[in-house]
């Protein structure tokens, strides 16, 4: 019953947004940040098809979108980097493998690029990254980021086990040769104020969450919007839709 729901909103929001003339291109009001887990055919739910992420590529390149990474966000915060007319920052959770054999190569035909942010427990592990090719990936202009060693919600642990899952997830990465980690995606979105102070302290300069907008330089670093993007019932206009969705967010103040 609830996929029926679902769908039938999805369905009355395309027919609004079709009636009032709005998808002909994407508004922002802020810089979209794109939230992904895998890119495969396979299904599951927080898989998006090949084919669909291709198409969304695709558009992206032909709205004149370019991508930045989170780093060169924050630098243009402080006035070293310019940023291009259509920023928009592209990010996966997790780790999986697919993201290296599938997303980045169609993203490399379309000049994207992103950051991936890595359960650095799972390493080496079926259907995830292997160090190899996260080294690879940075080669790439591929940003490494963390999501914390275990992915476990950050907000219901104790402040020993936030701390450790939080200082030894960017510690771990740095050792095993990779860049500096600037930027964490709180598993699950789960985050408080003692995870905000704890990344701070920890010299992440930001940290992502679940929640759906745009970002501005007014936008708490710490609390960094993202666009959700799953497998879509309606093609490329539900993907319109949820930059839509974002922009009344941002609009709104949710």
């Amino acid at each position: 019953m609830k996929v029926k729901y679902k769908i039938t909103a999805i369905a009355l929001a395309v027919a609004f947004a079709i009636g009032f003339g709005v998808l002909g291109s994407i508004p922002a009001d802020g810089i979209p940040i794109l939230a992904y887990h895998m890119v495969s055919d396979e299904d599951n739910h927080y898989s998006i098809s090949i084919a669909d992420f291709e198409e969304q590529m695709k558009y992206l390149k032909e709205e004149g979108y370019a991508p930045i990474s989170l780093l060169e966000f924050a630098k243009a915060k402080k006035g070293k980097f310019n940023l291009p007319e259509k920023p928009i920052i592209i990010t996966f959770d997790d780790g999986y493998v697919d993201n290296y054999t599938n997303a980045v190569p169609i993203m490399e035909k379309y000049g994207m690029r992103g950051t991936i942010f890595m359960v650095v427990n799972e390493i080496g592990k079926e259907r995830y990254l292997t160090l190899d090719q996260l080294k690879d990936l940075e080669k790439r202009n591929i940003e490494i980021g963390s999501h914390t060693a275990n992915h476990l919600p950050l907000a219901t642990l104790s402040s020993e086990e936030k701390k450790s899952e939080i200082d030894k997830s960017k510690l771990l990465l740095e050792w095993k040769g990779l860049k500096t980690v600037f930027f964490m995606a709180y598993p699950n979105g789960s985050y408080d104020k003692e995870v905000e102070q704890m990344l701070k302290d920890g010299e992440y300069l930001g940290g992502l969450t679940g929640d759906t907008g745009l970002n501005t330089f007014a936008t708490n670093p710490y609390q960094l919007h993202r666009i959700n993007i799953p497998q879509p019932f309606f093609g490329l206009t539900e993907f319109k839709l949820r930059f839509m969705r974002a922009n009344v967010a941002a609009h709104m103040g949710w």
